[in-house]
């Protein structure tokens, strides 16, 4: 043997030497190292983890009726993992399954596919990891055909699930509160661990809106799990170990259906009688609460929906007219997100700044029926005058000539259209120290913040549009023209001054502003907010629905406080007198005519109407009260956009509203001696229903 193929033994002999050293350590590491690993991918060959959702808490109201529970049903779902593992991807599955149920293979096709851009509902928002349910009504026989022939139906299953129901105890609705349920995203999965889904697990939902989503923690419970055994065939052969669900809290609310169904009602009906009189009336809210510790009692919206839309998915067009204009966006809560100039009702914060800036409580003031706010005349409602009076008959007969002198002399003082370094603005402050332009903290998501215009506002809105302002001052409104010339010359005016002096805090601003009119847009709940902190002695208290999450067994699990509440920087005195002013305005004021009749003994309610102007639109309908008068306990307020003036159309509401609350000669009272429980209720049941 010469050298060099001794030379090339040699190096065959290391390759073969390390490759049997890597081998051997390979086995090693797999067998020693990682060993248990392997030993557990190895039993879950034979296993399957099977999470097993909680029943959801219920909701209750302050009675303990449901306004939200469960009922039982036979669900049918899909898992879609495993039919991508298999040769045609699933589709023989898909057809046996649509068959069974009754359906089209495309139906289910497009049940099991995920949303994304472009997808049309209905479609799978959750995570791709969960089985998703393509039937929650399933005929019992057909859940049997599917539980007995599994290996015609790998990756489905069939099983009792507990799925939301909506029983309106009271006609009680309450949509927007309540909110709902979606399939959780894997994406939620992924950023909340404590929540995470493996394996079969049926349907995991979470709260999108309402107090499903602001209580879901509460609400969910804790889920179980069963690991199965099975076999070659994914047949359940038996089960190897197995944790119980623990059911989810009930959350007790304030909201009580007897008032809210009463509120849902009246609103119907006003928005029912303003169309008949050739309104529109679009849109409106409903709003009932304790004075005295923000609780709400109802909340009210419209339009409405039937919140078991999204009970087993929800189509297209379910979905569009949820979102879209054509049904008036059904899923935007008036109360908590609707935006509208408050109009008079706003003149009980216009009072308070009047008074604290220096003007006489008790004083006398000219009401004429039009005041020169700089070279503009601002007028009455109609134009009508009322001669000299004091702020109680100016809030009676809801005169607007004597908050336009008060917000003119304020401006000037405060240096006009040059102000000076600090200007008090004071008609503003004191708007935002009665809550409005700031949210009120409500238990609620998605809650908006009103607008209250003030300088700095003005010049940011100005930067914002002065663009379009300019082109619309050099080009006109050639569109708006061949319809209405007149508008169109008043729209280019209108853009030439707000191109070059769009930013100025003007006279004509803060004259609207005194009257609710103009950029102030408020939502139906901080008014409410800002009469009951007038009512009870300037408590700005924060709106609650949460009372309590119990059990179901009716023990306590936590209460749920009320947050402290702010003080108004307003004399008691100048509340008091505000009071006394509203008291008559349902008696001898612009509210007569609809409380005429009314049992002032068994419950004496005072308010104040509200009319606001919008451009291109019909009149905004307010009425703002609360009562008794002596003693306040519950402020009412209604509002319907386009329903004409507020003594028309919201004040009608809010009287029904009063006396179904406090009953009538021929109507017993929903509020036993006009108040709500004050102990915690006892739950119904254990929440499911069959």
């Amino acid at each position: 043997m010469n050298a060099r193929t001794h030379f090339r033994l040699v190096v065959l002999y290391v390759l073969v030497g390390a490759l049997l050293l890597v081998l051997v350590g390979r086995m090693w590491s797999l067998q020693v190292l990682e060993g248990t690993h392997y030993q557990e991918i190895a039993a879950q060959n034979r296993t399957r983890d099977i999470v097993v959702p909680a029943i959801r808490g219920m909701i209750l109201d302050d009675q303990g009726r449901a306004l939200v529970r469960n009922r039982s049903a036979l669900v049918v779902s899909v898992d879609r993992t495993s039919l991508s593992r298999q040769k045609d991807k699933g589709t023989g599955v898909v057809k046996r399954l649509a068959g069974v149920l009754g359906t089209s293979p495309d139906e289910i096709a497009k049940r099991i596919r995920l949303c994304g851009p472009g997808i049309k509902r209905p479609c799978w928002p959750g995570s791709p990891y969960q089985p998703i349910p393509v039937d929650d009504r399933v005929d019992p026989k057909r859940a049997l055909q599917i539980m007995e022939r599994q290996e015609d139906f790998p990756g489905v299953t069939a099983q009792v699930q507990a799925v939301r129901d909506y029983p309106r105890p009271e006609g009680a609705g309450a949509a927007q509160v309540l909110g709902y349920l979606q399939p959780i995203t894997q994406d939620e999965l992924d950023k909340r661990k404590g929540l995470k889904v493996t394996g079969y697990s049926g349907v995991d939902l979470i709260g999108r809106d309402g107090l499903e989503a602001m209580y879901d923690a509460e609400l969910r419970g804790v889920p179980g799990f069963r690991k199965v055994l099975v076999d070659s065939q994914g047949r359940v052969t038996g089960t190897a170990e197995e944790k119980a669900p623990v059911t989810g809290g009930n959350l007790v609310t304030s909201i009580d259906a007897g008032v809210q169904g009463a509120a849902e009602k009246a609103l119907q009906a006003a928005i029912d009688g303003a169309r008949k009189a050739g309104r529109k009336a679009d849109a409106g809210a409903a709003v009932v609460m304790d004075v005295q510790t923000g609780r709400m009692v109802a909340m009210a919206s419209y339009p409405t929906y039937d919140p078991s839309i999204w009970t087993g998915g929800i189509s297209q067009d379910e979905y569009d007219g949820l979102l879209g204009k054509k049904k008036g966006e059904p899923l935007i809560s008036r109360v908590t997100q609707g935006q509208f100039a408050p109009g008079s009702t706003f003149k009980i914060s216009s009072v308070s700044a009047a008074v604290k800036d220096g003007y006489s409580l008790n004083g006398i003031y000219p009401c004429p029926g039009s005041y020169n706010v700089g070279s503009r005349a601002f007028t009455n409602f109609e134009g009508q005058g009322h001669g000299a009076m004091n702020l109680h008959r100016a809030l009676v007969v809801s005169c607007d000539t004597i908050f336009y002198k008060f917000a003119y002399e304020e401006w000037l003082r405060d240096g006009g259209t040059k102000p000076r370094k600090s200007p008090s603005d004071p008609m503003v402050g004191m708007a935002r120290h009665y809550g409005f332009g700031a949210r009120t903290g409500i238990d609620l998501p998605s809650e908006t913040p009103g607008r209250i215009p003030d300088r700095g506002w003005k010049k940011g809105y100005w930067n914002a549009t002065k663009k379009a302002d300019c082109k619309g001052a050099k080009e006109g409104y050639p569109g708006v023209a061949r319809t209405d010339p007149v508008r169109a010359a008043y729209l280019k005016a209108m853009a030439a001054e707000n191109c070059t002096e769009g930013y100025v805090w003007r006279a004509g601003d803060a004259a609207n502003f005194s009257v609710g009119q103009g950029d102030v847009l408020v939502t139906p709940l901080q008014l409410i907010r800002a009469y009951a902190a007038m009512a009870n002695g300037g408590k700005l208290v924060t709106p609650r629905l949460g009372l309590a999450v119990m059990r179901g067994d009716g023990s306590l699990v936590r209460r749920i406080d009320d947050p402290p509440a702010k003080k108004l920087p307003v004399d008691a005195k100048v509340l008091k007198y505000i009071r006394s002013g509203l008291a008559d305005v349902t008696k001898k004021g612009t509210a007569a005519g609809a409380f005429s009749g009314f049992d002032f003994k068994r419950v004496d309610v005072g308010g104040k109407t509200g009319t606001a102007e919008v451009f291109g639109k019909d009149d905004t309908s307010w009425f703002a009260s609360f009562g008794p008068v002596k003693k306040p306990r519950y402020a009412v307020v209604a509002m319907i956009s386009q329903g004409g003036t507020g003594a028309s159309t919201a004040a009608p509401a809010v009287r029904a509203i009063w006396e179904a609350m406090y009953g009538t000669k021929d109507k017993k009272p929903l509020l036993k001696d006009g108040r709500l429980p004050s102990e915690l209720p006892k739950p119904p049941g254990d929440g499911a229903v069959p």
